[in-house]
């Protein structure tokens, strides 16, 4: 987990982690059988594509403008100390009549496959 303090903090705490028990617990069917749940935590959470697109998609479901989200989300992965990143939007931008693509690359990348609507690259150097 990228931010184990989200899901800690506020209302609820602990328990908040024992409802996601059972709710995963009926989801699959094994209510009978123990689960555990074990957070670890993410030292680079901005490092990874996942959770920097999940960060894109709150932005932009709070109307913040997405060149400004990209840039954001750019500035936060090159403070993680990766070697390049390219963030792609794609669809009804801003909730305008006709779709497009919009893209920012920074730094050094490879390609890589990414995720529908919103696609992350991130180049890490792994000789270091």
């Amino acid at each position: 987990m990228g931010f184990p303090k989200l899901l800690l903090e506020g209302k609820g705490g602990p328990r908040r982690i024992e409802e996601l028990q059972i709710d995963v617990q009926k989801e699959i069917n094994c209510v009978n059988r123990k689960l555990n749940i074990a957070l670890t935590r993410i030292t680079n959470p901005y490092g990874h594509p996942n959770i920097l697109a999940e960060f894109i998609a709150g932005q932009l479901k709070n109307r913040v403008s997405f060149r400004k989200a990209m840039k954001k989300a750019i500035e936060l992965t090159e403070q993680a100390g990766t070697k390049g990143i390219q963030v792609q939007i794609a669809g009804r931008i801003d909730g305008k009549e006709i779709a497009r693509v919009e893209w920012i690359r920074e730094g050094r990348l490879e390609l890589s496959i990414g995720v529908l609507g919103i696609k992350i690259w991130i180049f890490v150097d792994e000789e270091v």
